[in-house]
């Protein structure tokens, strides 16, 4: 099975990072950033490190498992995390000079329920999870 980790990764002014992702002919929508873990024994946690160095030249500090989900191919770990540094401009990942990918633009959203509602946040799932912890006050604690 595949697993990929993905973060909610929370600025110190309470905001979310996100990738607003627009391809041609298809409605634009926002992720969280991550990968796949890479199937020769990496952690998952350190799958996230890489994937946040990768995708934003970031840095962050990982404090819980947030939700899983999952399909019978793969398994997609959510993680809630300090975001301590990051830079858009020194991002590695290969997908971003891949032919057809598309556009990845890195965003700030407040961390409110209201902020979500005007995102495309894919999956939806994540984005029902996260207005539920954050409307209930449980985000932080589970």
């Amino acid at each position: 099975m595949i697993e990929r980790v993905r973060a909610v990764l929370v600025t110190a002014d309470d905001t979310m990072l996100v990738i607003h992702r627009t391809k041609p002919d298809v409605p634009e929508y926002w992720v969280l950033p991550g990968g796949g873990v890479e199937p020769s024994g990496e952690s998952r946690e350190a799958a996230l490190h890489r994937e946040i160095h990768e995708e934003i030249a970031g840095k962050a500090d990982i404090i819980r498992l947030l939700h899983t989900l999952e399909s019978d191919e793969e398994r997609q770990l959510f993680y809630l995390a300090r975001i301590t540094t990051w830079s858009f401009d020194d991002r590695t990942g290969p997908e971003f000079s891949a032919e057809g990918r598309g556009e990845y633009a890195l965003e700030e959203v407040p961390l409110t329920a209201e902020a979500l509602d005007g995102i495309n946040l894919k999956p939806e799932e994540i984005a029902h999870v996260l207005r539920g912890a954050i409307s209930a006050g449980t985000l932080w604690n589970g």
